[in-house]
């Protein structure tokens, strides 16, 4: 067991947790999206502590994160930047969008889980840039959790999460994308939306005019197929209570929960349900805002492990613009059950 701090981004906090990550060590970071575990992307050694920290499969690639454009070429992080990428680059970052190019010398399989591909990420947060700096490497970094549990979008979360596992967490204050950014791959003929985030496929789709969106976006992977990027194969972000989604009308998601009310059934539902259900209710966001429901989705599921709840029925949100990536998350933390109702 380690002792875990959790440190205030001062200028000589992020200089010892640079230092430390510089030399193998591992350190949970603040960004825009959610908390993530960092290690130095270029040490296969250190990079392999995450998969052990979170219980995370080996086969499940991860997110280079950089501070500058300019260390994708100094650090070889990459074969060829495709000429998209800087069109991507140019609109969208530093934010919450991850670009998939050919693979570069200097990255270890650890990273890319045996893939020829790398995932980039520029991030706007400020503390996980002066980290990244202060460490002088590129940062491998998924979300700093158990793996399978929800994402972390405040340092208490990744606390309650990895407390004796990990020696720093740098407290940077609430996530305010809330869900792990947009992936699209370059090495396909089209680009392709491999994970939604705060980065909507018709914000790319107006950068590059053609995308498509990887049916494992909404549906599991087929059997045998390789995920090719973070989020894609296995379920995630499960709470402890057997989550069911409903797809429905409001009137008949409301009779369909309160027909089943009782002391272990809850619901994980819009504002606006609240009044109208007779069973403990966590609400993430109001009906039509898809970015606050993206902002408040993760601190959602984890309240609901704060109940004694055993089955919670969620709304199903929509599958357009921001809503993708609330969907996306949350069809995967109830292991892709869904009740359709008329």
């Amino acid at each position: 067991m380690l002792k875990t701090e959790i440190l205030l981004p001062t200028k000589e906090n992020i200089n010892i947790v640079g230092a430390a990550l510089r030399s193998g060590m591992l350190a949970a970071l603040p960004t825009e999206t959610v908390y993530g575990l960092a290690a130095n992307a270029l040490d296969g050694g250190a990079v392999k502590k995450i998969f052990e920290a979170k219980g995370r499969p080996a086969d499940n690639p991860l997110i280079v994160h950089i501070s500058d454009l300019e260390q994708i070429k100094n650090f070889s992080l990459v074969r060829e930047i495709p000429s998209k990428a800087y069109l991507l680059a140019e609109r969208f970052w530093p934010g919450p969008l991850t670009i998939i190019m050919p693979k570069g010398t200097a990255i270890p399989n650890e990273v890319s889980a045996g893939l020829d591909t790398v995932a980039i990420r520029f991030p706007s947060h400020p503390v996980v840039r002066a980290v990244i700096s202060a460490a002088d490497r590129p940062l491998a970094a998924p979300s700093a959790n158990i793996s399978g549990s929800p994402s972390p979008t405040t340092a208490a979360h990744v606390f309650g999460d990895l407390n004796g596992i990990i020696p720093y967490i740098i407290d940077g204050g609430a996530c305010t994308v809330g869900v792990e950014s947009t992936v699209i791959t370059l090495c396909t003929d089209i680009p392709t939306v491999l994970r939604p985030g705060g980065i909507t496929p018709e914000q790319l789709k107006d950068v590059l005019g053609e995308i498509a969106v990887a049916d494992a976006v909404l549906h599991e992977l087929k059997p045998g197929q390789k995920a090719e990027s973070p989020g894609m194969k296995y379920k995630h972000y499960a709470p402890k209570a057997h989550l069911i989604l409903i797809r429905s009308s409001d009137d008949n998601y409301i009779n369909f929960v309160n027909e089943r009310a009782g002391d272990t059934v809850g619901a994980l539902c819009y504002d606006e349900d609240i009044d109208r259900l007779n069973v403990k209710c966590v609400s993430y966001g109001k009906k039509s805002d898809y970015a606050m429901q993206a902002a408040m989705l993760f601190d959602a599921l984890r309240q609901l492990d704060n109940t004694d709840l055993e089955t919670v029925y969620g709304r199903c949100p929509e599958t357009a613009g921001l809503a993708m990536a609330v969907y996306n998350r949350l069809i995967r933390s109830a292991g892709f059950e869904v009740i359709e109702l008329a």
